[in-house]
């Protein structure tokens, strides 16, 4: 059982009740704190101030009153009106994290929810409701408006509670109606109070879900573009020197240390190593470590941008002890977007140096004496292309990559009236990174696919050679799903298998 509180949420967390459903509960502290928050804006209700979003419209209508006794619709129009959300519907993985996202930051105690509206998102959580949210239509400022309504037109109502007005849910395998769906799970559905509504909507935690599970892919897919480097490494009997620890301590970055010392840890032992006498290899190989271990520094640079706005308060605008309403900009997904942009680049540039090992060891003139794509023998090139196609593909991915690492954080449009006139473009910068990130778990299926074909053929040109430890490991564990075949075959299933293994994580753990 996982619990909330507003302030300890790590990635680890997200994913364990996103992808394994992992039962979750609000913590005492947390309870005690939305009390405390409630009682805050209950007193304001009974000053009768204009407070923004309390008592008044929203964005360019922020100089409205609206009546107390109008407040539960105003909540409800603002849901209803903003869930205009377009597109190809989110994997659950990512609505389950946003609805845990969302209940965690008003678990801070900043937003004056009522205690139901946080059980009620993890009372879906547990029974594995998962409202239909559509990908795009979000700026991502003021937080992700759109799709958090979507998201809440399941769980929330009006007292005429139309089915109709109840957007679409998943539930046991099944896309029913919003209030259907929660009936089906013993659900209540809420009427929602004085600013509940925007509590709910107002924060950038899609672009946050996505970029935490993101992470997380990330994370094993770097560890596992160690093992397809050094598999290609030692099937191209390259240079050893290049990943000695001397050259990557004067330079000082820790992820290029970090990437140079596991390759060493890998092929240690191997005897296809430096076998081909050349001084220097090309960099797709020499300079893996400086690519590849910049990644790893991003990595760990976004994961803490993204660790504390998962925790954070971010709806506007909060509450402070005494009775202080503050109006501010913490929905803004500025620090999400900037920080997904640099994983995207990241994240394609290990594609791109992986992709280029994978031209290398198929081309006959670079591979150091192998056949030409990898085909059986020599004498069967021609009748059969080999490996040709799949380094096509690894090449789309890196070119469709390219584009879609160009940042998204430094485009803007204004809305409502100028009064929103620079938006953070999160969610695309989110939705781009994370595209990138499935695109690079399919490049490097390739490479180690590729890479165990190309030590087939090696050893059987030295069949006195060893490959070092943890390459021996991970080329076995492939063959074991993957066996080698002579002929042409139908690369494409074998390829999926192995970027299936890529997902799991199999591959991380040498």
């Amino acid at each position: 059982m996982i619990e909330i509180d507003g302030h300890h949420l790590t990635i680890s967390d997200v994913v364990a009740v996103a992808r394994r459903k992992e039962p979750v509960s609000l913590s005492t502290a947390g309870k005690e704190a939305i009390l405390r928050s409630r009682g805050w804006l209950e007193q304001i209700l009974r000053e009768d101030k204009p407070v923004y979003g309390i008592n008044t419209g929203f964005g360019i209508f922020a100089e409205q009153r609206i009546k107390p006794e109008a407040s539960d619709r105003l909540s409800r129009n603002l849901i209803l009106s903003h869930a205009v959300a377009t597109g190809t519907p989110f994997p659950d993985d990512i609505v389950r994290a946003a609805m845990l996202i969302r209940a965690n930051t008003l678990a801070r105690g900043h937003s004056g929810v009522r205690v139901e509206v946080v059980d009620t998102l993890l009372e879906m959580l547990n029974r594995d409701v998962v409202p239909v949210v559509p990908e795009q239509g979000s700026l991502g400022s003021s937080g992700d408006l759109a799709l958090l309504s979507h998201l809440a037109l399941v769980f929330t109502t009006d007292p005429e509670d139309r089915a109709e007005d109840s957007g679409w849910a998943r539930f046991k395998g099944e896309i029913l109606r919003g209030k259907d769906a929660m009936e089906a799970a013993g659900l209540k559905r809420l009427v929602l109070g004085a600013k509940e509504g925007l509590a709910i909507n107002n924060g950038a935690t899609f672009s946050a879900a996505i970029a935490a599970l993101a992470l997380y892919d990330t994370q094993n897919l770097l560890r596992t573009a160690e093992v397809a480097l050094a598999m290609s490494l030692e099937a191209i009997m390259g240079c050893i020197e290049a990943f000695d620890v001397r050259i990557h301590a004067v330079r000082g970055h820790p992820g290029q240390e970090k990437v140079a010392e596991h390759i060493c840890h890998l092929t240690a032992g191997s005897t296809l190593l430096g076998r081909a006498q050349r001084v220097q290899d090309a960099y797709s190989l020499r300079c893996a470590p400086q690519v590849q271990g910049m990644a790893w520094d991003t990595f760990d640079f976004v994961t803490q941008i993204i660790e504390r706005e998962i925790n954070a308060a971010t709806d506007n605008p909060l509450l402070f002890e005494g009775g202080a309403v503050l109006s501010g900009g913490n929905f803004h997904g500025e620090p999400v977007g900037m920080a997904m942009d640099f994983l995207g680049v990241a994240m394609a540039e290990v594609a791109a140096i992986s992709e280029r090992r994978i031209f290398r060891l198929t081309d006959g003139k670079l591979n150091g004496g192998l056949p030409p794509m990898l085909v059986d023998f020599p004498d069967a090139a021609g009748l059969n292309s080999g490996l040709m196609m799949p380094q096509y593909t690894a090449a789309s991915l890196v070119l469709e990559n390219q584009t879609l690492a160009h940042p998204d954080s430094v485009h803007s449009l204004p809305t409502s009236g100028e009064q929103e006139d620079h938006n953070a473009n999160a969610t695309t910068a989110a939705r781009h990174a994370r595209q990138i990130v499935l695109n690079t778990a399919h490049v490097i299926a390739i490479e180690l696919y590729t890479a165990a074909r190309a030590l087939d053929l090696r050893l059987r040109q030295y069949p006195d050679a060893r490959l070092g430890q943890g390459t021996q490991e991970a080329y076995s564990l492939l063959r074991k799903y993957v066996p080698y075949q002579a002929g042409d075959a139908w690369w494409g299933p074998e390829i999926e298998k192995v970027r299936l293994l890529v997902e799991e994580g199999i591959f991380a753990q040498f």
